[in-house]
């Protein structure tokens, strides 16, 4: 049976502590099944290992590595921050959009491509001279104006009853 680990690193260098985890625990072919940097949680490294004393040797006394938490959680406790979720997003294609974070918060831009497993949106800045396209966290847009589709369909030219001819 396999048990679930909290291990404390620095916050930001999450990465660098996973990889260097994964390292050792293949050189020295310790019993670590995964381990993984779990998704709106820093300073945090989930492993999976088949017991305690596999995951301590892989993290003990390596940079960035504070420590593991005493108690083993069950899967079903990080399922969340572990399992992609594909949320319900309202943007699509074509929509204008502010951008509420990151480094372009304020400016207004049209939606020219929508990844909802990544979480992402491809924008084009209206305020730039030369279209950009900007990939950003759907979480860091709102839609501000939406583009109808009867708007798209071609307008109907009625035709006119009379011929006129000018002389």
């Amino acid at each position: 049976m396999t048990s679930i680990f909290i291990i404390k690193v620095t916050t930001n260098k999450e990465e660098k502590a996973l990889d260097m985890i994964s390292e050792r625990a293949t050189k020295k072919n310790l019993n670590v099944y995964s381990v993984v940097k779990p998704h709106g949680l820093k300073g945090y490294i989930i492993l999976e290992a088949a017991d305690r004393e596999s995951a301590e040797e892989a993290a003990f006394n390596l940079p960035y590595v504070k420590g593991i938490i005493g108690k083993t959680v069950t899967y079903e406790e990080v399922k969340s921050m572990i399992e992609p979720k594909v949320e319900n997003v309202n943007i699509e294609v074509g929509d204008i959009v502010e951008i509420i974070g990151q480094t372009f918060k304020g400016e207004k831009a049209k939606v020219t491509r929508l990844d909802k497993t990544k979480g992402e949106v491809v924008v084009s800045l209206l305020g730039a001279s030369v279209p950009i396209p900007v990939t950003v966290k759907i979480d860091n847009v709102k839609v501000i104006r939406r583009e109808n589709k009867q708007e798209k369909e071609e307008p109907k030219v009625e035709e006119a009853e009379e011929e006129f001819t000018f002389e």
